[in-house]
């Protein structure tokens, strides 16, 4: 199949009078793992809102796995998912609970089993059995990325993946997306405020700033176009590219 895991073309979302994206058009190819980058309020929560389907565009077509997002979105809701630490589960729920709600949405088959394999895989097994609200942040994100993979995704979308996380679980955390994204051949877009992870991980990176997209290109490609001599620079350069300077 030759058409794009995501495909965007002139995207828009207007809140009142603020332009939040602004006539964005991006494709995203088929097992890639693609970084959205952008300072607070440059568009990228939005976008990702409109991908899930959550908020509906005041104009554009989102194209997701051939499917049209806004005709057809269940189709595609089905292979996809979605973790962010600042969308939290149910708080009484245990984790175990948790992840059999979402099992159980996405038509889980042998749900237990596919539970059992990811509490392994992401070490949560000790804590399984605890009500979520007992976790620390970090034991969270791990159960929020458990819950994005419980219907292996062929597109998952990723925010903020290391959050809260110490240096060596956040880096183990980036082996394990990067080892399944070769084992499943999924599609990841992932949005951080990270640059040493994106650098790892991303093969492509989209830059949005003030609701429209500024760069599109591999991490070393914009390192070398920009000048510096890593993705924190450019990611700098870009950002305050758009402020005006006041003497």
């Amino acid at each position: 199949m030759s058409h794009p895991a995501i495909h965007v073309s002139q995207l828009t979302k207007v809140f009142d009078s603020t332009r939040a994206v602004d006539d964005i058009s991006f494709s995203i190819p088929r097992g890639q793992i693609v970084g959205l980058l952008g300072g607070n309020g440059a568009g990228k929560t939005t976008t990702i809102s409109m991908l899930l389907g959550i908020l509906t565009p005041t104009s554009g077509q989102i194209n997701v796995l051939g499917f049209d997002m806004l005709t057809n979105r269940h189709e595609a809701l089905a292979r996809m998912n979605f973790s962010s630490p600042y969308v939290d589960l149910p708080q009484r729920l245990s984790v175990w609970q948790n992840l059999t709600v979402f099992s159980h949405f996405y038509n889980v088959k042998n749900h237990r089993q596919r539970i059992r394999e990811l509490a392994a895989d992401l070490e949560i097994e000790s804590f399984l059995h605890a009500p979520y609200s007992n976790l620390s942040a970090g034991m969270k994100t791990r159960v929020l990325l458990a819950k994005s993979l419980i219907n292996t995704p062929d597109v998952l979308l990723l925010d903020e993946p290391t959050a809260s996380l110490d240096p060596d679980t956040a880096d183990w955390i980036r082996l394990y997306i990067r080892k399944y994204q070769q084992q499943s051949g999924a599609t990841i877009l992932m949005a951080s405020h990270n640059m040493v992870e994106v650098e790892r991980m991303c093969d492509d990176v989209i830059m949005m700033r003030s609701g429209r997209i500024v760069a599109h290109d591999t991490p070393q490609a914009l390192i070398s176009q920009y000048g510096h001599e890593d993705m924190e620079q450019v990611f700098l350069s870009i950002a305050r590219e758009g402020r005006v300077s006041h003497a």
